[in-house]
């Protein structure tokens, strides 16, 4: 099983602790609310968001996907550092078996540095190429911007 691992970094305007907040320890509740179009619901199915729980994301009737499940692997809040496996949903596909993603916040200026390697984890046999992972990465710095312009207008949010 092959390892094919994407690094990303951008720098963003807002605090590491109110993106933290808002991206890693109450995802559940905020995503939903900001993509009500495609996410129907974020649950724990194990746990109430410590190492260890399983986090459920479920989509809309009608989506490409019906849901994914995460396990949180690490969870630091004093450095804003988060490790979360993919661990199952039709999201994976035929090739990818998991992908492993650490997400750190680091204060800079007035905002903070995102930090993200995402480790797609192939299925016997296969080799990842970067195109085959490209649509997952955009959507993921795209969630980044999305949170990022709420807190923005919202600046008591998470505060």
């Amino acid at each position: 099983m092959g390892v094919k691992s994407i690094t990303q970094e951008f720098t963003c305007s807002v605090a590491p602790a109110r993106m933290f907040k808002a991206l890693v320890l109450d995802s559940h509740n905020l995503i939903p609310k900001l993509v009500p179009q495609s996410i129907k619901s974020v649950e724990f199915i194990e746990g109430d968001g410590c190492v260890g729980s399983i986090k459920q994301t479920n989509f809309h009737e009608g989506s490409h996907f019906k849901f994914l499940k995460h396990k949180i692997d690490a969870l630091d809040t004093a450095n804003h550092y988060c490790k979360y496996t993919l661990i199952e949903g039709d999201v994976l596909g035929k090739h990818v078996e998991s992908i492993v993603y650490e997400v750190k916040f680091e204060a800079s200026g007035s905002g903070c540095v995102c930090k993200s390697t995402s480790h797609y984890h192939a299925k016997e046999g296969i080799e990842l190429k970067e195109e085959d992972i490209k649509a997952g990465k955009d959507k993921a710095m795209g969630m980044y911007k999305l949170v990022e312009d709420y807190l923005v207008a919202n600046p008591d949010v998470y505060a």
